[in-house]
């Protein structure tokens, strides 16, 4: 195989996967009003239980509103990747996914292709949200903007094979949604998104080291670190480190003819 042939089969995949997302552009929209309440909201109920719109980290203060952003910019990387590996169940139901990997492309390529797929069009998301996040006093530095690209991107990769580990073990896309549920949530709210982990260390030791052991917690503070255009080697690490295990998980694992159980009993594949 040629550098051309796989440079032809990433933008192919990069193709499909902003045309499925132009057609499905309400998505888009959606993606962006949930972080977006919950900056407004939540930035609100602060400032009403505490009476103050900064909180002290070690060694500066900020707002609550330029706190949380970075970690809304990973609620955006979590839904989109969970959807994102929804829908793969279903392209495996329909078996284009299957079609996808009769490429004589290796496989792990072809998935990593699709997890970045999945990645670029979350990543637009983001952009967008932090640029209408201006307008409430959320302003990075402007170097800020190509700083963070990086650890979205990780993040993304991250995020992306963790749902398709999940989509590997799925059968049915009636369950999919229950462990969407069961996965996204603990993840965000048992992360440094909303609150920091110094915080959480105050109100209970046993919550804060369930917050150090959660990955999406490194991923949100190697994306606050960046937007700011600072350096966490620790939370880097620890996302490149997870998100390779996932990757390989992920790809070795993944067999597109797993679909779900036929009315008769049989088992498809």
């Amino acid at each position: 195989m040629t550098l051309a042939q796989y440079w032809h089969c990433f933008v192919g995949i990069q193709v499909r996967e902003w045309l499925r997302f132009w057609q499905q552009r309400t998505r888009f929209f959606s993606a962006l009003v949930r972080p977006l309440l919950w900056l407004v909201v939540f930035a609100a109920g602060f400032r009403a239980v505490l009476g103050v719109s900064i909180i002290p980290p070690y060694d500066t203060y900020i707002t609550y509103e330029t706190y949380i952003a970075p970690g809304l910019c990973g609620m955006i990387i979590l839904f989109n990747s969970m959807q994102g590996a929804l829908s793969m169940v279903y392209d495996r139901e329909l078996g284009s996914m299957r079609v996808l990997l009769m490429s004589p492309l290796p496989r792990p390529f072809l998935l990593v292709t699709k997890l970045l797929a999945m990645g670029m069009v979350s990543m637009a998301q983001v952009y967008l949200f932090l640029l209408i996040a201006r307008l409430l006093d959320v302003e990075p530095p402007d170097w800020g903007y190509l700083a963070v690209l990086p650890a979205l991107l990780l993040t993304s990769l991250m995020l992306g094979a963790l749902g398709l580990l999940i989509a590997t073990w799925i059968k049915q896309l009636e369950n999919f949604a229950g462990v969407m549920n069961f996965v996204i949530f603990p993840m965000f709210f048992l992360s440094s998104a909303l609150y920091p982990l110094w915080r959480m260390k105050e109100a209970s030791p046993w919550l804060y080291w369930i917050c150090q052991f959660n990955p999406f917690t490194h991923a949100v503070e190697a994306i606050r670190f960046a937007l700011y255009l600072q350096w966490n080697p620790q939370a880097f690490g620890i996302t490149v480190l997870v998100a390779v295990v996932l990757a390989v998980l992920a790809t070795a694992g993944f067999r597109p003819q797993r679909t779900r159980i036929l009315s008769s009993g049989g088992k498809a594949g």
